[in-house]
């Protein structure tokens, strides 16, 4: 958590800059540099409000994970590994064919997609992790 928070006071740095610079583009009156000035103020609000909506997804996976913790349902992470620490490719392969069926039994079961999401981190396949933790944050 401290490292999202110092880097999310570094992006506020950049945003700063950023949108101090679009209205001092703004005010020099010039038409082509006002209209870059304007869209150099767009970059600041997505930052703002990506920022915003992943703070706000991980304050709810933490509340859900706190939730599934406290019924004994955290998902554990007891995957065999290589000597190297890399997770056994079959075993995870495995592991996430168990979890996806639960997941496509009951779609709108937020632990589902919870516990699925994690099978698809151990399987290495991130950007599908994310998107199904989204989907448990979003029917959590």
């Amino acid at each position: 958590m401290v490292g999202a928070v110092v880097v999310t006071l570094l992006l506020g740095l950049y945003v700063w800059a950023v949108a101090g610079r679009g209205i001092a583009m703004i005010r020099t009156g010039e038409p082509v540099v006002v209209a870059i000035g304007a869209a150099a103020l767009v970059i600041p609000l997505l930052v703002v409000g990506l920022i915003a909506a992943e703070f706000r997804l991980a304050t709810r996976v933490q509340r859900m994970a706190d939730e599934l913790s406290a019924a004994g349902d955290l998902p554990v992470d007891d995957l065999p590994r290589s000597p190297g620490g890399r997770i056994d490719r079959a075993a995870a392969d495995a592991a996430f064919d168990t979890y996806r069926a639960a997941a496509e039994a009951a779609p709108d079961s937020w632990r589902a997609w919870y516990h699925l999401a994690f099978a698809y981190d151990a399987a290495g396949d991130r950007k599908r992790a994310r998107a199904a933790l989204r989907r448990a944050s979003s029917l959590y």
